[in-house]
């Protein structure tokens, strides 16, 4: 029997998911917001049977056995930690936390809690393309890797609204919210993983025609960064969100041998005997977005937070669980196989790892150790470098407590009142 599921977020993958749970076999018994209005527009909308704004509520029902953490990057940790411990499977979205502290405590809680799931929804793992890159690397198709180098072309991902987005202090911008997906996809299908990184992150638009006044964007709107591997290989990455009319991602392996091209969701491949480059597997036959909201008209919501290629992939992590779950007969009521690809809790603290770093580089403009830690003694040293608030509490109140007196830049300073909406950080500090 496929478990309840409780859903933590109402935004628009929200709105594409649930349909998608629902036609896998799956029960979405709650939803959880940072409102009630919003918690119950999304129930009344999907027909959710019961919907909160109290983390607990959900955690503790009795229907709920596995738990979607798609809300905003700051409440990853805290509520992953905490489901784990009451007893429930948990997949959460990227990235799994602000730093690496935070997802150190999910990964000790996951270790604490083996038989339990807990994967991070790094789908592009999932997908058909980048699954062939890897078998294809790994039968020596491009020969010793050397180089990988990603592009990345979309339009804004400002909304219409000041959010979470806006704000690298809450998870924001394209490094944590792409970036994230590149950096797993590329230690997937190498099986390296990165030593050294020097990245630059630029925010360009701070304001807009609707967010201008006393809050202003600081999330990263484009970021640059280079790895090296620990298997020697090296990796550049260009990710621009300035670039209107669709989205445009390309992965390119190089080796000694020839070279492989994920676009989209297509492989193409080239050996240095091929005349031409050739379609190892056509993406196009794999979209399974019209699985999502079948019962409506609110397809351009699909589109909206998640590229195609990273909703197919969740959309094929969606059904590899509910493999696990359905073929499941052990002990625990789960089979690992189906799910045996997925980013673990452990994969996530290295993302989150080389994002610190990348964050590091930026502001110190020299190369940084990717340094992925055992022991939260280890981190303090870097938590002290990166300048986040005290992560030691929950989000919640770290918020709650947070500075409403915002400094502005010299000469002058202009000092805000609180509002209904104190609760989120005005005093962020620039990056650079």
């Amino acid at each position: 029997m496929l478990p309840g599921i409780g859903v933590f977020g109402t935004g628009d993958i929200v709105r594409a998911l649930v349909p998608f749970l629902r036609a896998k076999g799956f029960r979405v018994e709650a939803v959880w917001g940072r409102t009630l209005e919003a918690a119950e527009n999304v129930a009344t909308e999907l027909n959710i049977p019961f919907h909160t704004n109290k983390v607990d509520d959900v955690l503790l029902r009795k229907d709920v056995d596995l738990v979607f953490i798609i809300c905003q990057p700051d409440l990853h940790a805290q509520i992953a930690v905490k489901a784990l411990g009451i007893g429930k499977h948990v997949l959460c979205d990227r990235p799994a936390g602000l730093c690496q502290l935070e997802v150190l405590k999910m990964v000790h809680a996951a270790q604490y809690y083996p038989s339990l799931i807990s994967v991070i929804s790094h789908g592009l793992r999932f997908l058909p393309a980048f699954m062939q890159m890897k078998r294809h690397l790994e039968a020596g198709y491009v020969g010793a890797v050397n180089v990988c180098d990603v592009r990345v072309h979309c339009g804004s991902m400002i909304g219409s609204q000041f959010d979470w987005m806006c704000s690298h202090l809450m998870g924001g911008g394209i490094l944590t919210m792409v970036g994230s997906h590149i950096i797993d996809a590329v230690s997937f299908v190498t099986g390296q993983r990165a030593t050294r990184v020097h990245g630059m992150m630029r925010t360009f638009t701070k304001s807009t025609e609707k967010i201008n006044g006393i809050r202003w964007i600081d999330s990263d709107d484009f970021c640059s960064f280079q790895m090296i591997l620990d298997g020697g290989a090296c990796v550049t990455a260009t990710l621009n969100s300035h670039v209107a009319g669709g989205f445009v991602q390309e992965v390119v392996v190089c080796g000694s041998r020839g070279r492989l091209a994920v676009r989209g969701a297509s492989l193409y491949g080239q050996t240095h005997t091929d005349e031409r480059e050739q379609l190892l597997h056509d993406g196009s036959a794999d979209d399974l977005t019209h699985l999502a909201n079948r019962n409506d008209n609110s397809s351009a919501r699909v589109n909206s937070l998640l590229p195609q290629p990273y909703l197919q992939g969740l959309f094929r992590l969606v059904g590899a669980l509910k493999e696990a779950f359905a073929t499941g007969d052990g002990e625990h009521g789960w089979l690992k196989e189906p799910v045996s690809s997925a980013a673990t809790f452990e994969d996530g603290q290295y993302v989150q790892a080389v994002i610190d770093a990348v964050k590091l580089s930026s502001a110190s403009r020299q190369w940084e150790q990717v340094t992925v830690a055992s022991d939260e003694n280890e981190l303090n040293p870097l938590m002290t470098r990166l300048n986040l608030p005290n992560i030691n509490m929950s989000s919640l109140d770290a918020l709650s407590q947070a500075p409403t007196n915002r400094p502005q830049p010299a000469p002058t300073q202009r000092k805000t009142t609180a509002t209904s909406e104190s609760h989120l950080p005005w005093s962020f500090a620039t990056k650079h």
